[in-house]
């Protein structure tokens, strides 16, 4: 029996939205979800679905309805303790915050689902999958070999299903690592995994074992490839039609006709038509316009041209990396400094100082912090920050992205403290900051580099449409006497934006 045999309603309204999904035509499963969703009452019943519209929703590229249906799927799940269906919403999520810029949150969902996979007593065909969708976001984040990883998984579960291995080829693994490598100089790696993909195509073919949603995949590994020089004996414009609806197909379409025309002989003409259509950063990621801008000006003559372009490509390769490195040495401080409240509890308390939420210590722990700083006899700049915008983000978007908004806010403040400094939530979307030994210019510096970290950050991916800002106020405690109490009222009352 498989996971969907256990559904109380629409199981095969169910089952035909996800071949619908599978074969590359998320549009036409979209209705059918929306049906079921109108009249189920099933818990299980409605969290798949909902699950399902969401993914449905990111092949189809409709950024702006993500964070609704993201925060409408997430409650639903919540409410059915399944590890398939937790798995299954942060695979999806983890595109999603892809597509919306958001890389630490990306790679969080990435951790959740592949535990929450991990966690399903019994493979089947749903939790293969679920598998499946993992491996996708693994590779659309750049994460190749956990990528392949997942995609055994997914082979390995499906097996158990009775799945034929070729269900679950994911080509477009492959192509991202082999345009991978060619963002970062390594044209002859890039063609070999071309060249593998072009045999794999080949072996699809005569056992008619072919994806439908996989057509255009290979249409664009053997244009890419003829654009580098190397021609094929399949035809790549055959391939490029077809393939389903998704925001993939329709830019692996363009991209492939760009490779067609380098490959013809017509850079004029690929150049114009990279001009033409802009595609989106995600599904082969930013550099590729770039570097085939290069291969264009290079097959032109245009060397210097080529290099400039190519340069570019590399840079956008590199900040890729950044970003990596970036979310990882957060990471570490974020480990070590949980490490550092297990092995002081007398410092730092239990669970109860805790933030959930953010992860930051919460109101009771503040109180402590600056009652032990008073009793030292020192003084200490505080600060309020709070969020500007925040009650049409709940509004507009629910209570999800809200919390999403307080994290990424948590992550900014902790990102520009001083080393020493405390940050702390207070309550709601307020959060309280202490500069031990601070005077106003300290402090003064410290609300100018958080007001240019929070304006750094890409809202409008995560909250289309609503304006996020920060406004801050700052007094002390230790100066006169003064208590927390009376330093939190003296600075909220002087908060303007920061």
């Amino acid at each position: 029996m498989s996971w969907l045999d256990q559904l109380a309603e629409h199981v095969e309204d169910l089952r035909r939205a996800g071949h619908l999904q599978q074969n590359g035509q998320s549009a036409q499963a979209l209705p059918i979800l929306d049906a079921v969703l109108s009249s189920a009452s099933d818990p299980t019943t409605r969290a798949y679905a909902l699950v399902q519209r969401f993914g449905a929703l990111i092949n189809l590229g409709r950024l702006a309805e993500l964070a609704v249906a993201m925060a409408a799927a997430a409650e639903a799940v919540r409410e059915v303790p399944d590890p398939y269906l937790r798995g299954q919403l942060h695979a999806f999520a983890a595109v999603g915050a892809h597509l919306q810029s958001n890389l630490d949150r990306g790679v969080t969902h990435l951790v959740q689902a592949s535990r929450a996979l991990a966690a399903v007593p019994e493979g089947d065909a749903e939790t293969a999958w679920g598998w499946h969708d993992l491996a996708m976001a693994y590779s659309y984040l750049g994460f190749h070999g956990q990528a392949l990883t997942a995609i055994e998984q997914a082979r390995e579960a499906g097996a158990a299903a009775g799945l034929a291995s070729e269900v679950f080829a994911a080509p477009g693994i492959r192509l991202r690592n082999a345009v991978a490598l060619d963002h970062q100089g390594d044209t002859d790696g890039c063609l070999r995994v071309l060249r593998d993909i072009d045999a794999e195509l080949s072996r699809y073919v005569a056992t008619d074992q072919l994806r439908p949603g996989s057509r255009a995949v290979y249409g664009y590994a053997l244009a890419r490839r003829a654009a580098l020089g190397e021609p094929t004996g399949a035809d790549a414009a055959r391939w490029l039609t077809g393939g389903g609806d998704s925001v993939r197909t329709r830019d692996l379409r363009h991209l492939g006709a760009v490779c067609l025309a380098i490959a013809s002989g017509k850079p004029e003409r690929a150049l114009t038509l990279l001009q033409a259509v802009p595609v989106s950063a995600e599904v082969l990621g930013a550099p590729e316009p770039a570097r085939l801008r290069s291969i264009c000006h290079a097959s032109a003559g245009d060397h210097a041209a080529a290099h400039a372009a190519d340069r570019y490509a590399f840079r956008l390769a590199a900040q890729r990396i950044d970003q990596l490195r970036d979310g990882y040495l957060d990471g570490v401080a974020a480990r070590l400094d949980a490490q550092e409240t297990h092995r002081d509890p007398g410092r730092y308390g239990d669970e109860t100082l805790i933030d959930p939420l953010t992860g930051l210590p919460n109101r009771r722990q503040l109180e402590r912090y600056v009652d032990s700083l008073l009793s030292r006899g020192e003084r200490a700049a505080v600060g309020v920050c709070d969020v500007v915008g925040f009650t049409s983000v709940n509004m507009r978007h629910g209570r999800h992205c809200g919390d999403l908004v307080l994290q990424r806010i948590a992550g900014v403040l902790h990102r520009v403290m001083r080393r020493g400094d405390f940050v702390a939530r207070f309550a709601g979307d307020e959060f309280v900051l202490v500069l031990p030994g601070a005077g106003p210019h300290q402090a003064a510096e410290v609300s100018r580099r958080i007001g240019a970290a929070a304006t750094a950050e890409n809202w409008q991916a995560l909250v289309p449409g609503t304006p996020i800002g920060l406004a801050s106020g700052w007094s002390e405690v230790g100066a006169h006497g003064r208590g927390l109490s009376a330093a939190l009222a003296a600075a909220a009352a002087s908060r303007k934006p920061t």
